[in-house]
Formats: structure tokens, sequence, C-alpha cells
């Protein structure tokens, strides 16, 4: 996840995505950076305009409620199970109608 984050403020401060400035980031910020991991992260950007993927991930990402105050977080194995894909996407297309209906 660092390295997606060190590819957004690379992009914000409008700064070339590349491997050099990715991994000054990570390493920057104290965490032990994989080039494996940065040139893979580096060539699937390589083709994607960036503003374009931010505006379409905000209209499809639906927030998730915060666990109560004493409540126990379950094992990620399990919120895997739990909701699928196709649950979240269902999910994520009712928030939506139910805002377009909103604006009439």
């Amino acid at each position: 996840m660092e390295l997606v984050y060190a590819a957004l403020l690379l992009h914000s401060a409008e700064k070339p995505v590349d491997e050099a400035g990715v991994k000054k980031i990570v390493e920057a910020a104290g965490i032990k950076a994989d080039d494996a991991q940065i040139k893979a992260l580096v060539g699937s950007l390589k083709d994607v305009k960036i503003e374009d993927a931010i505006k379409n991930a905000a209209v499809a990402a639906a927030p998730a409620a915060a666990p109560a105050g004493g409540a126990e977080e379950k094992p990620a194995e399990e919120k895997k199970e739990e909701e699928s894909a196709e649950e979240q996407e269902k999910k994520a297309e009712e928030a939506a109608g139910g805002l377009s209906n909103l604006f009439g």
C-alpha cells in the first residue's frame, strides 16, 4: 500500500512516477523498498491516467462503517469470505442509485 501512496504523492506533486522517485519516498518513510514490487507498480501505472483512475475509484468506493468502540476486529481472512467482490459491487451500485434519487 505504501508504494501506491508514494506514486500518488509523486503524481500530486506533478513529478514523474518512476522507480527512483517511488523508492526515495518509501525509504524516506523508513520502509524497506522492494525493487521488484516498485518495478511492477511503475510498470502497471505506465499507461494509466491517474486522475481518471482517482475519479472512477472515488465514485465506486463506498465507505465502510467503523467498528464500535469495544468491538473485536475479525481476522482479514474471515472478512474476505464474508464480503465477496460481487457483494461489494452490488453495495456500491445501490449506494450510487440512492444518491442519484436525491438529485432526481
